[in-house]
């Protein structure tokens, strides 16, 4: 057996380097939630203080802006699931003429600049007449949830075995029962990593929220309010922490579950 090459100590180092620019910055939203000063950023912070997370808990106004962004999230990730992977299968299982293109268009979404996604958005709802209200914010937010799960969807697809269906079939089982027995438990993993990932980019969503949101406030546009007029910054850390969590957990889910993916039923067939 071969061994494995050592990794260079230039490449550890610089990987070292790469993870701490990226993650230090959040590690001091963590401190600044527990500073004892509540009026600036002053570094090193003059105490630390558990009281802001009571604070916090007592906040109404940070319990109905959480409150809405898990109710957007989780509609518009509803969404996604079921649009991403009926995609997806019309995509990967069937062969027409402007196929690469439905792809392409599937996922433009996500690969425009934010902005211009709101903007577009903001636009049409503006000519259609449609008030700003919780639908438009879950709308807004569903067009790029179906390009996480449709990601997801076709790539396990693309892996799934066509024998599987075939033999399905020509064992007798219809459309529905194929979709119930082989074709959802292979593709089972893939649509809950897409919906993890989904509901966590719509939690965190700031730009397409703020062309589609109206006068209601999700939680990351709570502290972008807090942060041009604050109030209490600790509460804001506080909040911000709470995010960085919230968005951490069903990432790294996503991560877990999908890790095998290669390893299919039928796979080697």
């Amino acid at each position: 057996m071969r061994s494995e090459r050592a990794t260079p100590l230039g490449l550890k180092v610089a990987a070292g380097a790469g993870l701490a620019f990226l993650h230090l910055p959040i590690l001091l939203i963590f401190v600044y939630a527990f500073t004892t000063e509540d009026k600036s950023y002053q570094w090193p912070p003059p105490g630390f203080t558990a009281q802001w997370l009571a604070v916090t808990w007592n906040r109404p106004d940070v319990w109905q802006a959480l409150a809405l962004s898990v109710k957007v999230a989780a509609i518009s990730t509803a969404i996604a699931l079921v649009l991403g992977t009926l995609c997806a299968a019309a995509v990967s299982q069937s062969r027409f003429f402007g196929r690469e293109t439905i792809s392409l268009l599937v996922i433009l979404p996500i690969a425009l600049p934010g902005i211009i996604t709101g903007i577009a958005l903001r636009s049409a709802f503006s000519i259609a007449e449609i008030p700003f209200s919780f639908w438009t914010i879950v709308l807004g937010h569903a067009t790029f949830c179906v390009v996480v799960v449709y990601n997801n969807a076709v790539a396990r697809f693309r892996r799934t075995s066509a024998s599987l269906i075939e033999a399905s079939f020509d064992l007798g089982a219809d459309g529905f029962q194929t979709f119930r027995y082989v074709i959802l438990p292979n593709l089972g993993t893939a649509l809950l990593a897409g919906g993890m990932l989904a509901f966590a980019l719509s939690f965190d969503e700031v730009i397409v929220t703020t062309f589609t949101a109206g006068q209601q406030q999700t939680l990351p546009i709570w502290m972008l309010e807090e942060l041009v007029r604050p109030r209490q910054r600790p509460v804001t850390n506080v909040v911000a922490m709470v995010v960085v969590i919230v968005t951490l957990i069903p990432i790294l889910a996503a991560f877990y579950i999908t890790r095998d993916g290669d390893q299919i039923a039928g796979g080697g067939k």
